[in-house]
Parts: C-alpha cells; structure tokens; sequence
C-alpha cells in the first residue's frame, strides 16, 4: 500500500506542483493519476520513488517512509516504465531486460534465463532477444520497458505515460496487454495519464487532479463517470462519459443467428458475413452472387460472448456496415449476432435494477 498524507511539492521558483495530498493508494490494484498538463500527476508519482522530494508530508510504502532509507534500496523493490522506453541502444534486448537483476548481483545465466522469461511473458518472440532497440518498432520497445521493470519482480510498477507515444492501434493492444499481466500478477500500479478514456480503462481506481496540484476526485471509474464531483470534473471526463460508463455494465445480450459464407460460395440477397474455414470472421459483402475476396468489407469491432461490455456491443453494432454486431466466443468463432436496439434494451434494464 502507498500512502500520501498532507504532500506539498513546492519548487524554489514558488511554483506549487502538488497541493496537500491525501491518497491511498491500494496494494495489487491499479491506480491512475490523471489530469491536464502542469496538474502534478506525474510529480506525485515520482515521489513514490524518491525521484522527488516532498516539501511537505510524507509519502510511504508499505508503511515505510520513503525519506527515510536508502533511495537505492528503495528503488529496488519499485519497477518504473517511461514514455519512451528508456533502453540501453548499445545492449540487446534481452541483456535491457536483465540489467536490473543483475545490478543485484544475479549471475549472468539467471539474469538472461529471467529476460527470456519475461519476452514470453510481455508477448516478445524469442528471437528478438539478440536485436537491438532500434529494430523494434515503438510498441515493442514499450513492452520491453514493462518486461525490464518486472525483471526483478517488484511489489510495485510506476508507469509515467507509457502508452503516450505509440500509435492508437498499438496502445490499445498494450493496454490489454496490461490488464492481461495484471490479471496474472496482481501488482500495484500507478500509471499516469492524460488520456481520460485510457484513465477509466485501466483503473481501479483514478485520481483526478487539477491544476495546481489539487485533487479533485479520486474514486472508481463508474462512480467518476456517474457522480462528478464538480465542474472541473465534469468537463475533464467530457461530454462522452454517459457511453463511457457503457464499458462497466455489463449484460447477458440476447443473440439472433448469424449465417456466415465463405469466399468462393454463393451470397444470399443483402449483406452476409464472411468467415474464414475455422468460423472465425473476416469481413462482410453486400449483395448475391459469388463471394469475391476483393468484395469483402471490413467488420467493424467484435463483442465477446461472456466478457464483452455494453458499450463493447454498441460499438460492434453501430461499426458494422450491416448495421448487425457480430458476437464471438473466447475462441474468436461467430457465435451471433446483435443489434443497437439490444444494447439500448439491455442498458434500460440495467438502469431499472439500479434504482429498484
């Protein structure tokens, strides 16, 4: 556990970068720091570390002072990701990785044996260990920084904007590549962000700051998208946070058929999913006749059966150009199909058990 109590940063210019916080952070949860630029977000997450000293207060970890010790000590049992990766250009892949088990005095096999591990784990091929940083692509650089900060398995990963600097397509593949190592390793994590939609996604729970360093709210997701606690936060969590919260409700939707083509068959009048020979989809054509591979339009997004949100069906219903959302089981094979009309009707019953 991690606790603020009464922290000031103040820096000599008077600027005051953190405003009397008081935070707790929960031990094995993730917990999001987030706000606009210049709000101390990222400041306060340094002072876990010691990589900032408080003015004022006193920050601990696991009831332990962090002014007390030694930084280094301290900084041992705390894994940190930055924006840009932060790795060794002159070292491979796997000797980045093993570099802070061996700064521990590892020897130099159970070091590389605990990076190999460690690229399996992040989703790494092994054959990238002998590459260097530049010939990864930005993604992969990111999920060597996670897998180098997890190297000598700390109680504690601090993550400053991480995600920042990769395209959409890769971070929201990095994110639920984070969830997915949560879920296995239950560490506690406090990631910053300046990204609202990113906020509610990864967090237990979020932090919201204002400038000046205040804390504006701290409380779980839903509870910030459904309660704001004032103005400021409600303009910060946006005008969207009503299909936001869609992403914490969830619901057992019911499924119509979905009769699926492949390419080479015949296509019925109307629009027809096309799947692949294991069931799985790629694409939909519109109109009869023999199912062309240079006719198939992309599907939109997919709901997963069993796990899906609501507002993971929405989307799948409202992105595809059929107007059906395609469901799919854990195996990624069609299992139905659902439309918007569903979702609204799944939304409306959920909203009458809350108020019941």
């Amino acid at each position: 556990m991690i606790e603020f109590r009464g922290v000031t940063k103040r820096f000599p210019d008077g600027t005051v970068a953190v405003d009397g916080l008081d935070l707790t952070v929960e031990a094995g949860k993730v917990t999001v720091f987030v706000g606009p630029s210049g709000c101390g977000k990222t400041t306060s997450l340094r002072m876990i570390n010691r990589m900032v000293a408080p003015t004022e207060g006193t920050v601990t970890v696991d009831g332990r002072d962090v002014m007390a010790g030694d930084p280094a000590e301290l900084r041992r049992g705390i894994g940190y990701v930055i924006q840009q990766a932060g790795l060794f250009p002159h070292k491979t892949i796997r000797d980045n990785i093993a570099t802070v088990p061996l700064l521990l005095g590892w020897n130099k096999r159970r070091a590389r044996a605990r990076a190999d591990e460690l690229m399996e784990v992040v989703g790494l091929a092994p054959e990238m260990a002998a590459r260097y940083p530049a010939q990864l692509s930005g993604g992969q650089q990111q999920r060597v920084g996670v897998a180098r900060a997890l190297a000598a398995d700390p109680p504690v990963l601090l993550m400053d904007e991480p995600f920042s600097a990769v395209d959409p397509v890769v971070r929201e593949s990095l994110q639920e590549e984070l969830l997915r190592l949560q879920g296995e390793l239950g560490k506690t994590i406090v990631f910053v962000t300046h990204d609202i939609d990113e906020a509610v996604k990864l967090g237990d729970k979020v932090a919201v700051f204002r400038t000046g360093g205040v804390l504006a709210q701290y409380d779980e997701p839903g509870v910030l998208l459904d309660r704001p606690a004032d103005g400021f936060v409600d303009g910060f969590v946006g005008r969207d946070r009503g299909y936001r919260k869609l992403g914490f409700l969830s619901d057992e939707l019911p499924l119509t058929e979905l009769p699926t083509v492949r390419v080479g068959d015949s296509a019925p009048e109307g629009w027809s999913l096309v799947a692949d020979a294991d069931g799985r989809p790629v694409g939909w054509v519109s109109g009869e006749g023999t199912v062309e591979q240079s006719a198939v339009l992309p599907g939109g997004s997919l709901y997963e059966v069993g796990s899906g949100s609501l507002r993971s069906a929405l989307d799948a219903a409202l992105s595809s150009p059929s107007g059906r959302g395609v469901a799919v089981d854990g195996d990624g094979r069609v299992a139905g199909a659902l439309s918007a009309d569903d979702v609204l009707r799944a939304l409306a019953a959920s909203r009458a058990d809350e108020a019941a």
